[in-house]
């Protein structure tokens, strides 16, 4: 397996596919999933002639499992040392739902040098939280509940979290069981301490200047159905917050939107790429 080990000490695993001198292409996963949520993306652009790279946050997947530090800016700090550490240029970062947020603040620590386009996919920032500058938000109940299913049960929590995270409980819905036992598995991966912090992170970081520091092309993608990051205060906010920002919203679409509009969405991503 190959892991970069941080100033911390902590083991962070990544997955590095496609040729070494191509243009790379960096994801960072949704929460509590792991880099193996991005492998129909990997496989895709490294046969379109990219550099994939995918890692698994502290406290999920194959990564160390840590007690502290299993914050925003740890998350981003962590990126920053992949990228560093492998000497990546020219990169395309890509970060789906908590990735997003790690994405967002990573520019927003280290700012873009290392850096060539972005994209969001049904990521959390500006801020997921209700609070009085946030209307739109959702309440602190919402993520108390996720916390307390988390820990009280978390295996049977992560099998009905796949319910409204791909838009299965929609009329009409087609459900896969490969896909739902694919999300228990990766998060069953992770550390639960790692995961119950996490969920503060995801929920309570305000990522509002990190996105005004944003300088590159930057493509926001977001499912208008998404039952566990609501566009209103997502992707909608976020768009008139990264200056020339292309918004695409998909009509109908989950959360889980990589996985259940996989065609489209890897179509999408490459045209932005290549534009």
């Amino acid at each position: 397996m190959s892991t970069i080990t941080t100033r911390d000490g902590t083991r962070i695993f990544y997955k590095d596919w496609g040729s070494k001198d191509a243009q790379p292409i960096v994801f960072s996963h949704g929460w509590p999933l792991s880099a193996d949520a991005w492998d129909g993306q990997m496989v895709f652009f490294a046969n379109q002639g990219f550099r994939t790279i995918a890692h698994d946050r502290r406290s999920h997947g194959r990564s160390d499992q840590v007690w502290n530090d299993n914050t925003m800016d740890q998350y981003a700090d962590d990126l920053g040392e992949l990228l560093d550490q492998l000497d990546l240029e020219n990169v395309i970062l890509v970060g789906h739902s908590t990735g997003g947020g790690e994405v967002t603040r990573y520019l927003g620590r280290h700012g873009t040098a290392r850096v060539a386009k972005v994209v969001l996919v049904g990521a959390v920032p500006p801020l997921m939280l209700k609070t009085e500058a946030n209307p739109g938000g959702l309440p602190i109940d919402v993520f108390d509940g996720i916390r307390k299913g988390t820990y009280d049960n978390r295996s049977q929590f992560f099998k009905d979290l796949t319910i409204p995270f791909y838009g299965y409980n929609r009329d009409g819905a087609t459900i896969s069981e490969g896909i739902r036992e694919e999300f228990w598995r990766q998060g069953m991966m992770g550390g639960l301490k790692g995961q119950l912090d996490s969920i503060r992170a995801f929920s309570e970081s305000d990522f509002t200047e990190d996105l005004k520091k944003i300088d590159r092309p930057t493509l926001i993608v977001h499912g208008d159905d998404d039952q566990i990051v609501p566009i209103g205060a997502s992707a909608l906010m976020s768009a008139k917050l990264v200056q020339g920002s292309i918004l695409k919203i998909y009509e109908g679409a989950d959360h889980g939107l990589p996985q259940t509009q996989q065609d489209r969405f890897n179509a999408d991503l490459l045209a932005f790429f290549r534009n």
